[in-house]
Parts: C-alpha cells; structure tokens; sequence
C-alpha cells in the first residue's frame, strides 16, 4: 500500500484527522480536511459532497445493485483532564496513535476512506455504490446521520451499512438503546422535628425514603426478558436532587436514570412495567437512541465473517449511529477499544486501522458484486 511521509497512507489520514481539532460543534475544519484529501487523490470514480450535514463519498458502478454505507463520525468529545501528551498533537510511540479521536471514531474514518479509495482505483465496485456517510454532532443529542442518510438515499436506498466505531475489529450485532428518566416522589414539606407517624391527623410522606424505596426496586425491573446477545436492560440511577434545607423534609425528591436498553424490552415497554411498579412519578426525557440488532441470518454479518473468520461476535454496550440505520442490514464493526474511548491519553492500535482498510475494501467488494 502507499506511504505517506513514511506512514501508511491510512496511519498517515488518521494523523492529520486528530491533529485536526473537532470537538462536537467544530467539526468544519477537519471536514474540510477530508473532501481536500479525497479531491486530491484524483480519482475519477471517486466523488465527495460536503455540507452542513456531513460528507458524503462514493464510488458508482456503471451496472445497477445494492448500496452499502460505511457510516461513521467526524466529531470527537473535548479533550478533558488528565492528559500526558497534547491531545491535539497525534503522537506515534511504537504501534500506538494517541489523540483525542484516535479510536472513536477517527480511525474508522481514516481507514473507510482509504478503503473506498481502495476499491475505487480498482475500477469501482461491481455493481452498485459505495458510500462513505462522514456526520457531525454523533456524540451530542445533535447528530448530523438522519440528514445525511436522507441525502445519501436521494439516490437510492442504502440496503446494508458497517458502521465504524472501536470494537476492534469484532462484529457487534447487536447495540443497546438509552432511554432517559427522571423519577419524581412527591411527598409533604414540614419541620423534620414533626416527622414522626402521621400527625396532624393525615398520612405523612417523606419523598426521600418513597424515592429510596422506588430505586431499591429497579434493580428486579425488566429481567423476565433477556435478549440473547446484550442480557438485560441495565437501570441506573445517575443524579440525586432532594431537600429545602437539613431539618425540612422534602416536598421532591428526583433521580436521573440512565436506562440501556435492548431490543427485547422497547423504550414504551420499559417506561409502562417503570409506571406500574414504582410509587414514583416516571418522566421520559428522552427515546431517541433506540436498541438495534443485525437481522436473523443477516447476509451482512455472514459476508464480514467470510472475510474475517477469527472475528467473535457480541453485543455491545455503547450507542451510536447505528439507531438510525436500523432499517438496513448492519452491523457495528471498526478498529479502537471502546473502553479507551472519551479517557485521557486515549489511543489505537495502528496495526487494527490498517487490518481495517483490508477489511472494509473486502467486505465491500464481497457485498457490491
């Protein structure tokens, strides 16, 4: 493969992608960046569109068939504390990459861009497109995907999608949801010197001690139902807020809840057995990053485990884009570790970004044919 300042063209893509700075929101620069690349190349069947959305690559054949997506995101989080090394600076110490981005998700997209540019020197796929879908705002509630997936299906529908995120290299086929809630108790305000059984001739409710009942009882919720892969939802209380002041009972007491679910148990199923078996008052805030699973007998998956045999398959912890793509035959698949993802000093292993390019040009050239 060619080299780039010494560096595999890929290893020498995902340098200057985390040097290129992007946290959610500042994603304009390192887009840039990419369409400048994927122009420079100067390849004929290699075409990229850049806008508000995200950037759109592909490689046409001339012979009609299916569309596959290579999905991923151009946004990092911020880089945080903790730091050894500039986070902005993509430093090389022997196999490893350390930067903000390195694995999540920036390796994937250097090595997905490199493989289209792979099968499009080649002379494009045999039939069908490749696409390359680059959104922004991936890890914020913002996500660029439904906009960009809407643009990229302006010229036909997308039938199978690899989205890029770490799970070196593994194929996760099935991706929990996250359902938020915050759990309300309302209860009666008094001096707490007067809290003891009923008084005043009425019931007294504590909203602290009914909110401690309703989160001792999360943990039996849910668990009729484990789904094959990911096991069952996971409820889990994140954020406390009670009090008026240390000798006033509270009048509410709230909990967020973190609540990671699967597609055994909908996010409206969660919320109605939440509704019918706490005291508390269950309030949705948010649905929108739904559970998602490849297909039974997904031709996706049996096409990526052709072309990497020694990959295992499993379910995995972490959302992502993948939630609006789950009308399609996907699967979630890149190089990185997602427990490195968001930390200090995060990195990846240059050896996987490069077993990636191979991978993701096969799995390609195996579906489009």
């Amino acid at each position: 493969m060619e080299t780039s300042a010494g560096l595999p063209l890929e290893v020498a893509l995902l340098r200057d992608l985390v040097a290129t700075p992007s946290v959610s929101g500042s994603e304009d620069a390192v887009a840039r960046l990419v369409e400048r690349t994927v122009r420079g190349w100067g390849i004929a069947g290699l075409s990229v569109t850049r806008d508000e959305r995200g950037v759109l690559v592909e490689a046409r054949s001339a012979a009609a068939g299916r569309t596959l997506a290579l999905v991923s995101h151009l946004d990092t989080v911020p880089p945080g504390e903790g730091w050894t090394r500039d986070p902005f600076r993509a430093t090389i110490e022997g196999d490893l990459l350390y930067g903000r981005g390195a694995g999540d998700a920036k390796a994937s997209v250097a090595a997905m861009l490199c493989a289209a540019r792979d099968v499009a020197r080649a002379g494009g796929p045999a039939r069908g497109r490749l696409l390359v879908l680059l959104g922004f705002g991936e890890e914020t509630r913002d996500t660029s995907m439904p906009a960009l997936l809407a643009a990229a299906e302006a010229g036909g529908p997308v039938d199978a999608a690899v989205v890029g995120e770490p799970t070196n290299l593994d194929l996760a086929v099935a991706q929990r949801g996250l359902m938020m809630v915050d759990l309300v108790a309302r209860g009666d305000q008094r001096h707490a010197g007067y809290a003891d059984a009923g008084g005043e001739g009425r019931p007294f409710t504590n909203a602290a001690v009914l909110l401690a009942r309703d989160l001792a009882r999360l943990e039996t919720l849910a668990r009729d139902r484990p789904h094959p892969v990911l096991g069952h939802p996971t409820i889990t209380p994140t954020m406390l807020e009670a009090g008026v002041s240390r000798n006033v009972t509270p009048p509410t007491a709230r909990a967020v809840l973190d609540i990671r679910s699967t597609p055994a148990w909908p996010h409206e199923e969660l919320a109605e057995a939440m509704r019918a078996a706490l005291e508390s008052e269950v309030v949705v805030t948010s649905t929108r990053l739904v559970p998602c699973e490849s297909p039974a007998g997904s031709p996706r998956v049996a096409a990526a485990l052709r072309v990497r045999p020694a990959a295992r398959t499993y379910g995995s912890p972490t959302c992502s884009d993948w939630c609006f793509l789950r009308h399609v035959d996907a699967v979630k698949v890149g190089p990185g570790t997602s427990r490195r993802s968001h930390t200090a000093d995060e990195s990846v292993d240059l050896p996987e970004v490069t077993a990636a390019r191979t991978f993701y040009a096969a799995l390609a050239k195996e579906y489009l044919r």
